[in-house]
C-alpha cells in the first residue's frame, strides 16, 4: 500500500537571530559612544583661556565638578554645598581610589572660592583632579 505524501511547504519564515545580532550589537555601539561622548556642560561657565589647552583624554567614570561664579558647586547639574560634595567624594575615594576629577571653574570665581573646592577635593583623599581650561585665544565654552 503506498500512501500519498502531501506535498506541504513550509511558511516562509525571518531568520530573526540575525536580526536580533544586529541590533543587539546597535544597541552596544550606541550605549559606549554616548558613555565616551558625555561631556558636562553649565552653560553660565565661562573657562578661562590658556594657550596650552589640548583636548581631554576622557577617563570613564570621572567626575565634574562645576564651580559657578557666585560659589555654587553642581554635580551632574545637582547643587551641592561643599560639605555634602566633600562627603560624596570620601564615599566614592574609598571604593575607587585615584577617583578622577575634572574641575570645571567659571573665570570670574574667586581664587579663595577655588582653593577652597580644591581643599574639599585633597581632604575627601581625592588626589587625581585637574582644572578645566578654554583652548586658544577666543572666548567661549569648552570644547
Amino acid at each position: 500500500m503506498r500512501f500519498s505524501q502531501r506535498n506541504r511547504s513550509k511558511a516562509p519564515t525571518l531568520a530573526l537571530t540575525s536580526m536580533l545580532d544586529v541590533i543587539f550589537l546597535l544597541l552596544c555601539f550606541f550605549v559606549t559612544v554616548s558613555v565616551f561622548s558625555q561631556w558636562e556642560s553649565e552653560i553660565s561657565i565661562k573657562l578661562p583661556n590658556a594657550k596650552t589647552a589640548e583636548a581631554p583624554e576622557r577617563l570613564p567614570g570621572e567626575i565634574i565638578v562645576n564651580l559657578a561664579k557666585d560659589g555654587g558647586v553642581s554635580v551632574n547639574s545637582v547643587k551641592l554645598s561643599l560639605e555634602e560634595l566633600g562627603a560624596r567624594l570620601a564615599k566614592v575615594a574609598k571604593f575607587y581610589p585615584g577617583q578622577p576629577v575634572i574641575i570645571r571653574a567659571d573665570k570670574e570665581v574667586r581664587y579663595e572660592t577655588l582653593v577652597k573646592l580644591i581643599d574639599t577635593c585633597r581632604a575627601s583623599d581625592i588626589w587625581n583632579f585637574s582644572l578645566a581650561t578654554e583652548g586658544g585665544e577666543g572666548e567661549g565654552e569648552a570644547k
